[in-house]
């Protein structure tokens, strides 16, 4: 009678090592499908438990924004610049990094602020937001039209540059201190001429650079500089778009909305960089303050 052998295939038998996983904590956690999703809001620890293999999961998806700069509170004030802008796995190209190998370890997180508008001529920078070895640096504070004539503040992305009745004055460096792929854009430059009404230029976003402020010779409503946009991303597993430009403004209040896509608008109320997005402030008499920055984390769980 013949005999038939049977070789049972398993994972340590020809079939490779099981799929294993990264167990983690921290922060405020979601589920999206078979990942998890850990948002900090606030400075806090990202606690990796335990490591999988490359059949599971042993990289992490990252966003990481910092805090977005304050537009000026003087007239032709630019707009704040929007916090640094830094992600792998999810948002749109050339903004994507390579996915982060984690250890079994905590890594502390850091929420940067966003900057306050306190200063008459200079909008404050925002803060730098931190994971692992990946910084991202806070935008850069807009300038106004205050005598003194210094360009935007540099940062992740740069703060508008005042308008003025004899020149234009540069927007700040956007994407200091370098990295690759870059972190965010220059800020608009202010308007310069003998109009009346010159603008701020506005901030720097994620995804491009501020527009400069115009020299209308009529009402400025709609002639200031908009904020660069921001980037739309879908780490938590819906689209949200993050670090836009504050708006510039013209010499005094006005109806313009004029905020990058994620980021703070006009006159003739101040506003401000929406909490945990990292937009800039709008530039304007009074002007808005930058929002904070987040951080967010996505692996494979089963």
């Amino acid at each position: 009678m013949a005999s038939f052998g049977y070789q049972i295939l398993g994972f340590g038998a020809g079939g490779g090592a099981p799929p294993e996983f990264i167990s983690a904590s921290g922060g405020c956690v979601t589920t999206d499908g078979d990942f998890k999703v850990h948002t900090f809001n606030s400075s806090a620890t990202f606690t990796v438990c335990s490591v999988g293999n490359e059949g599971g999961s042993n990289t992490v998806n990252y966003m990481v924004v910092a805090g977005g700069g304050a537009g000026a509170k003087v007239g032709n004030a630019g707009g704040g610049g929007a916090g640094g802008y830094r992600a792998a796995g999810h948002g749109p190209s050339p903004l994507q990094g390579s996915a982060l190998p984690v250890c079994a370890q905590d890594y502390p997180i850091t929420i940067g602020g966003g900057g306050s508008n306190q200063s008459p001529s200079t909008g404050a920078s925002g803060s730098n937001s931190v994971f692992s070895s990946i910084t991202s640096a806070g935008g850069g504070g807009g300038r106004g039209d205050d005598g003194g004539m210094q360009p935007g503040n540099a940062g992740g992305s740069g703060g508008g540059g005042p308008g003025h009745q004899t020149q234009p004055f540069c927007g700040g460096a956007g994407n200091t201190p370098p990295v690759s792929p870059p972190q965010g854009n220059n800020g608009g430059n202010g308007a310069g001429g003998a109009g009346t009404f010159n603008s701020g230029g506005g901030g720097g976003g994620a995804l491009c650079a501020g527009m400069v402020g115009k020299n209308p010779t009529s009402a400025p409503c709609g002639h200031s500089g908009r904020g660069g946009s921001g980037a739309p991303n879908d780490i938590t597993g819906s689209a949200t778009f993050y670090a836009g430009g504050g708006g510039g403004s013209p010499p005094g209040p006005s109806p313009c909305m004029n905020g990058g896509v994620g980021g703070g608008g006009g006159t003739p109320s101040p506003k401000c960089g929406t909490a945990n997005t990292g937009g800039g402030g709008s530039g304007a008499s009074p002007a808005g303050a930058g929002g904070s920055g987040v951080v967010i984390i996505r692996y494979k769980f089963q």
